[in-house]
């Protein structure tokens, strides 16, 4: 039987492993690996606290999840392949109310994302969101 979702360590494994699948998937990893080259380990410990937030109400991250996505170079496609995974890596190794929690949030944060990406570059402003100033 699995386990849910309960503990930093368990949040920790659920990121690692499905960050390792990003960074080897044809679709998904040229795109995270040149963006994050040199910086795997802070975004990996961010994604931690980011998710320790989310799934155990304890609040260690805060900032602004979109920013950093703003300009990547992503559509639909990219957005499905990265809800597979992150399913996939959930459903292999938890179960239980955290772990659909998980599933759910993830859902519905790409169709944000994808939905603000989406109207950034239909509107060729992207950069312009990103840096205000420009």
């Amino acid at each position: 039987m699995k386990k849910d979702i309960s503990t930093v360590e368990d949040v920790s494994q659920m990121v690692n492993s499905f960050y390792k699948l990003i960074q080897q998937d044809a679709l998904l990893g040229p795109i995270f690996n040149e963006r994050l080259e040199g910086k795997w380990d802070i975004h990996l410990e961010k994604m931690v606290r980011f998710w320790q937030t989310i799934l155990l109400h304890e609040h260690t991250y805060s900032g602004a999840p979109f920013p950093p996505h703003a300009t990547m170079p992503v559509n639909e496609a990219h957005f499905n392949q990265w809800k597979k995974i992150f399913v996939q890596n959930i459903d292999l190794q938890f179960e239980g109310i955290n772990a659909e929690e998980a599933k759910t949030r993830a859902y519905l944060m790409a169709h944000i994302f994808q939905t603000k990406i989406d109207y950034l570059q239909k509107n060729h402003l992207a950069e312009s969101y990103v840096n205000p100033g420009n």
